[in-house]
């Protein structure tokens, strides 16, 4: 069977068959159509460590956020190819088919959405106080950075990185906010998030002053230092760059100011903010591009 679907993905067909691309398909096609006796060898696959790994699949939606460009999204990713998942048995999980099963190998959204919830659900079960906004932080700051080699959109296509749920219960600070902090926030970059985007126009200095307040949920006594990681093109400033907590819950507020010129040779730029006491790596990803074209 041949055809354009993305070929990092899984489908279910009603009969065993091979799937192909048109390209390897058309040349196997013109092969059966060259001789009377078709041979084919099917050989040993064998498993390799990808060093690239995890990567985000093609049919992955990606940024820049397409309703307000300077909030960053997506936020994160999770597991969401070719996942064993219970399936409804009052339809077949193969189109035309009489069969039924209470599993299918799914992919996409309705897999990834059920990984972020489950961990977002464990995170709770630690600390069931917290706000939405807190554990969300959790579990952007905790997640584990990608590739850029692999995964071309960078921040655009993983955010914060990928899930890592055993590190989010221990994030040591969090960026908490609710429903108040929507409705009052004089501008979007002062919204209380786990990460920095910074849009700009082609070969322009761009300057933007982000103000962020955490909350201490590590060790009751402890010093923070911030740590940047950034690019030529991009410079990074926090004020102040260490932050001094003397119980659990105390709140600090700090300032990062991002001066930006992009466009002259990249559209975007990735640098990280981390907050660090020895223990844990608080991570914000930093990001500033060329905004998209308006319709306006």
């Amino acid at each position: 069977m041949q055809g354009n679907d993305d070929r990092d993905v899984a489908y279910s067909f009603p009969l065993p068959n091979s799937y192909l691309d048109l390209y390897d398909g058309s040349k196997i096609a013109s092969y059966l159509n060259s001789t009377s006796i078709p041979t084919a060898t099917i050989l040993k696959s064998t498993a390799e460590k990808n060093e690239f790994a995890p990567v985000v699949a093609s049919f992955s939606s990606r940024g820049p956020n397409p309703i307000t460009n300077d909030i960053l999204k997506p936020d994160l990713t999770a597991p969401g190819v070719d996942i064993l998942a219970s399936w409804t048995q009052a339809s077949s999980p193969s189109e035309g088919d009489p069969r039924i099963s209470p599993f299918n190998i799914i992919s996409g959204t309705s897999m990834s959405c059920p990984h972020a919830t489950a961990a977002a659900a464990y995170v709770r079960s630690f600390y069931p106080s917290w706000s939405p906004a807190a554990i969300k932080s959790a579990l952007m700051t905790t997640a584990t950075p990608m590739s850029v080699e692999a995964n071309s959109d960078a921040e655009f296509a993983y955010g914060s990185g990928h899930l890592n749920p055993s590190m989010a219960v221990n994030p040591g600070l969090v960026y908490d906010a609710e429903e108040l902090d929507y409705a009052t926030n004089a501008t979007v970059w002062d919204l209380n998030y786990p990460s920095f985007a910074l849009s700009t126009k082609p070969g322009n200095n761009t300057t933007r002053i982000f103000h962020r307040t955490v909350t201490n949920v590590g060790s009751a006594v402890s010093t923070y230092r911030a740590v940047v990681y950034t690019r030529p093109g991009l410079m990074i400033k926090v004020q102040p760059s260490v932050l001094y907590f003397k119980s659990l819950y105390q709140k600090q507020s700090f300032v990062v100011t991002v001066t930006a010129n992009v466009g002259k040779s990249v559209n975007m730029i990735s640098a990280s903010l981390v907050w660090d006491d020895g223990v844990h790596h608080v991570r914000s990803p930093v990001v500033a591009f060329v905004a998209p074209p308006t319709n306006d």
